[in-house]
């Protein structure tokens, strides 16, 4: 990575200079990314391109407009950033399993991340899971060690994966976006994802095709606009509130979750808030229909 694309992605994330690649660094890195670097989905609402180029996301995310992506991009992007900084970062397949109807899988729609080399007495192999792309997911790296884990008002579990008995598995906290991922062992390689990317933001069946979502992580909260909702997801559960106005929309993008789109112009910018409003429309629509059944 170029030192002054370096330096901008640093920035963002609030550092004045490269940390050396240790584990305290690792974790200050990972929690500056899901409090500053959002999971989002505007792109795809707005006919973007993406790739699954990881330096391609590197220049998206250190670019104006204050934007981010989903995992093929923020994981991408990261495992540029710490492997330039010295830390051995490894990508893998993963699968997300997002309800618990659905079976677990290793389908290619989620990168995984590793980071290795950094014992401590609870993590004695030195083998850390990290994770950027998933919106509601962990806020501090894992030991890559089968057990259960405290984050905030969160409890996460490592364990064996079923899918892939050399692999891991996450099950994620109650309440959240998706029942967890599996991941293989194996690295790798961006090429590993260009077809599940190509239907994940094109095909009217993916989950993306539903209303625009951009979320962010802190130490206690989830932080999400779903369409017109806006969410906090904490320990005392889910409060909502409906922003249904587009300035202020675009404002609570801006305020709270650094997506300002300076790099989107107004006609785009119309277009887009044209097209969350009709999702939001189509979601009280079946919201309705189903509490009348």
């Amino acid at each position: 990575m170029d030192d002054n694309v370096r330096a901008r992605y640093l920035r963002r994330l609030g550092f004045s200079e490269a940390p050396e690649p240790d584990l305290e660094a690792l974790t200050a890195l990972h929690r500056a990314q899901v409090e500053k670097i959002p999971y989002e989905t505007l792109w795809i609402k707005m006919g973007e391109p993406r790739t699954t180029d990881p330096r391609a996301a590197v220049d998206t995310i250190t670019g104006p407009g204050g934007r981010g992506g989903y995992c093929y991009h923020l994981n991408g992007a990261f495992s540029e950033l710490v492997g330039s900084l010295g830390f051995d970062v490894r990508r893998h397949i993963a699968g997300v399993q997002g309800k618990p109807e659905d079976r677990p899988h290793l389908d290619r729609n989620h990168l995984g991340l590793t980071v290795h080399g950094l014992p401590t007495d609870d993590c004695p192999d030195g083998a850390w899971l990290v994770d950027l792309g998933l919106g509601d997911g962990f806020y501090d790296p894992i030991p890559l060690v089968y057990d259960e884990y405290r984050q905030g008002p969160f409890t996460y579990r490592l364990r064996e994966s079923e899918v892939d008995g050399g692999g891991w598995r996450f099950d994620h906290a109650a309440g959240m976006s998706f029942v967890g991922f599996d991941t293989a062992p194996a690295a790798a390689v961006p090429g590993d994802f260009t077809e599940k990317h190509r239907w994940l933001s094109t095909s009217p069946d993916s989950g993306f095709a539903g209303p625009v979502v951009v979320s962010v992580r802190t130490a206690d909260a989830v932080v999400t606009m779903r369409g017109c909702r806006f969410q906090r997801f904490d320990a005392d559960g889910l409060t909502e509130t409906l922003v249904s106005a587009e300035q202020d929309w675009f404002g609570a993008l801006a305020d709270v979750f650094g997506v300002t789109l300076d790099d989107v112009d107004p006609a785009d910018r119309v277009k887009l808030w044209t097209e969350v409003r009709s999702k939001h429309e189509e979601w009280l629509r079946n919201s309705t229909a189903t509490q009348q059944e």
